[in-house]
């Protein structure tokens, strides 16, 4: 286990791009899991003197180094506190359209014709509605909330993880080592979790790094068309939409919020193609000889 750890970091080292982005998503992950305990109380402050205040003032001290919004209220900690939020959704989001899509696409690649028919004309049905367009209508319908949120993105990313898995298992059960447990009397329930899904996890865990930074941006939109997450919570969207109103006279209130989300998408993408190489057999070579070079 330690010799696999050791070799992960060397080929991520090996990579300074996924090596910077994944330092910056680790000092996202602690800042959301952290931040809202100690800055929740200095977010929610309003100081009216201070409203629209431009950044690197530090008329509020090191927190108004990003400037105020427009109750005067920092924009350093309700930053770090919509973190939070943003994380959430996405990573609720993805943790169960992964698990549902995997799970449907284990069944639709290894069951009979008759079985995987249903389940994909099912994924046809979800991927005939646009995502936002149905994330829209469901939230303006059951009413927007961090649930309502997470299920609605939850259902329309389940098709990416139902295909991709469906093609990965039927090019998997085809191979030697699975024709051998099956004649060895392995149950279909071990061949797919014990043999299959090993083999799958890979790619999954890709693309699932990716979908993140895409349900990112979708919970984003969905808050700045004002349908997401509602005040007093707020989120990355929420707060570009509250600062749209004084683009010409204040930039900063939405540019903050919006730099944010594009240097947490770009480091997602960054450290999914470097999960591509890492987790391909036949491409680690490239990572380990420079990990070894730069060793």
């Amino acid at each position: 286990m330690q010799s696999a750890a050791r070799r992960l970091l060397r080929m991520l080292w090996a990579d300074k791009f996924a090596l910077c982005a994944a330092l910056f998503l680790l000092v996202v992950v602690v800042l959301a899991i952290i931040g809202p305990h100690l800055l929740d109380a200095a977010a929610q402050k309003q100081n009216l003197r201070m409203r629209n205040a431009p950044p690197f003032g530090f008329a509020n001290g090191w927190m108004g180094v990003l400037g105020a919004d427009a109750l005067g209220r920092p924009l350093l900690p309700r930053i770090i506190v919509a973190m939070q939020n943003t994380m959430l959704v996405a990573a609720g989001a993805v943790f169960f359209s992964s698990i549902m899509g995997s799970l449907l696409g284990l069944v639709a690649g290894y069951a009979k014709p008759g079985v995987s028919q249903v389940i994909m004309r099912l994924a046809d049905v979800i991927m005939s509605f646009p995502s936002l367009l149905l994330a829209v209508v469901v939230l303006y319908m059951a009413g927007p909330s961090v649930l309502n949120l997470v299920l609605v993105l939850a259902i329309t990313r389940i098709p990416v993880y139902l295909r991709t898995t469906r093609a990965e298992v039927l090019e998997v059960r085809e191979r030697m080592f699975v024709s051998a447990a099956r004649v060895m009397g392995a149950s279909s329930r071990r061949i797919v979790f014990r043999h299959i899904l090993p083999v799958v996890l890979p790619t999954l865990m890709t693309i699932a790094t990716l979908d993140f930074a895409f349900v990112m941006l979708a919970e984003s939109s969905l808050s700045f068309l004002g349908i997401g997450i509602q005040p007093p919570d707020i989120t990355w969207g929420l707060m570009i939409a509250q600062g749209r109103s004084y683009l010409t006279t204040a930039w900063w209130l939405s540019f903050w919020p919006g730099l944010a989300i594009i240097l947490t998408t770009l480091s997602l993408n960054l450290l999914s193609n470097w999960m591509r190489i890492a987790l391909d057999p036949v491409q680690r070579w490239r990572l380990e000889m420079g990990g070894r070079k730069n060793g």
